[in-house]
């Protein structure tokens, strides 16, 4: 028995009841690109119940299945936040309240004595300390970076630090400790990631490569995949999960660097013996459309991983479960260039059982408890089981 579990990162369904908390009400990220794009082309998603979700605020191109392959809902958040980690960890069982610290927007951002002392353990200076795009304050600083051989230090809507380096005047071992040393820096704090951007090429001309590395605060009580791998059940990772869960619970993890080669390690992980979950993030949507706000771009991830997962399903077998879900929004239409706070989408897709409606999920955690319920497993301290 596998359990496949995809996090499909930043497809959000419909803003959450508390999104103008976050300034995010009104987005909604399938249904802003389906508008945008004259309607979505996802017959797989469609027929597995995708459509189905949301009759309110339907999906454009993706009516309802007559008879879903899937069974179907959507989750509300119940941690503080709209980041990566905390959507992750959410899933892996966790609550997030209070939530994770977050760094002044403006100029500057990051408090002087966290970067006099990352500057004195690194011996190099930092440039940047501002909330920015990646590309942007890449090509901002970039050029000056390669002469100085300062770091270039942001941060963004999200609880993070971001370090970016170009590889021939920081290479990349050196970033990865930089970022090593700037996590336990930044541990009394709080904040939920650190993260390496490495980045190459000319000045007018420079190119993010896809060697990020995420460095995660560790979890403060176990995770799903902890819980798993101690009753020894195998915890396949597939792209930045590792990173995410801060490297506890895994029995064996592949970093692929785009969506396409993570769907090939999902592939890959499905040929092995015996049971196991195998967790992956497909990581696409969010770092090269959603941020970027661009739902062409969108639709077209969206359409590849729906050709995708027609190929796969088929691999699956009696006992097998597919569960496709998103950690948070970014609504490529939406003001600003960040997060949105969704609902995310649940499809749980079980070769040979019906799809039925599981509703509306009050807490990301509910996909945990599903997993310790089908894996017979103690329970987890929060969530509900859909899966049995």
């Amino acid at each position: 028995m596998k359990v496949v579990l995809i996090v499909l990162d930043s497809v959000g369904i419909g803003a959450a009841p508390d999104a103008a908390d976050y300034g995010d009400g009104g987005s909604a990220t399938l249904q802003h690109i389906g508008e945008a794009v004259g309607g979505l082309k996802l017959p797989t998603l469609g027929k597995l119940g995708l459509g189905n979700i949301r009759p309110d605020f339907p999906i454009p191109g993706i009516p309802p299945a007559e008879q879903p392959l899937a069974s179907f809902g959507m989750m509300q958040e119940a941690s503080v936040g709209k980041d990566t980690i905390t959507g992750h960890w959410e899933i892996c069982g966790l609550e997030i309240d209070p939530g994770f610290h977050n760094f002044p927007m403006e100029f500057p951002s990051f408090p002087p004595e966290l970067l006099e002392a990352f500057e004195a353990a690194t011996g190099r200076l930092v440039i940047g300390n501002k909330a920015a795009s990646g590309i942007a304050i890449i090509d901002e600083l970039g050029e000056e970076h390669m002469r100085t051989g300062a770091w270039i230090a942001y941060t963004s809507a999200d609880s993070v630090m971001q370090l970016a380096a170009h590889n021939e005047t920081i290479p990349l071992d050196e970033l990865y400790r930089g970022c090593e040393m700037a996590r336990r820096l930044c541990d009394p704090l709080k904040v939920g990631r650190v993260i390496a951007r490495p980045f190459i090429g000319k000045p007018g001309a420079f190119e993010r490569t896809e060697d990020r590395r995420d460095y995660a605060f560790t979890p403060e009580e176990p995770l799903i995949t902890e819980r798993l791998f101690d009753a020894g059940i195998p915890v396949y990772a597939v792209g930045k999960i590792e990173d995410i869960v801060a490297h506890r619970g895994i029995t064996e993890s592949i970093h692929s660097g785009n969506t396409e080669e993570s769907q090939k390690v999902v592939d890959q992980f499905m040929e092995k013996e015996g049971d196991g979950l195998i967790f992956a993030n497909f990581i696409d949507f969010d770092m090269l459309y959603g941020h970027r706000r661009d739902p062409a771009g969108y639709a077209q991830a969206l359409e590849q991983t729906d050709a995708w997962l027609a190929s796969f399903l088929p691999k699956l077998e009696p006992g097998d479960a597919l569960l496709l879900t998103a950690d948070h929004g970014n609504d490529p239409t939406f003001r600003g260039t960040d997060h949105t706070r969704e609902f995310v989408p649940l499809l749980s897709y079980e070769p040979g059982r019906d799809g039925k409606s599981l509703g509306i999920r009050q807490g990301f955690y509910d996909m945990a408890q599903s997993l310790a319920t089908r894996f017979g497993i103690n329970p987890l301290p929060r969530g509900k089981a859909f899966l049995v």
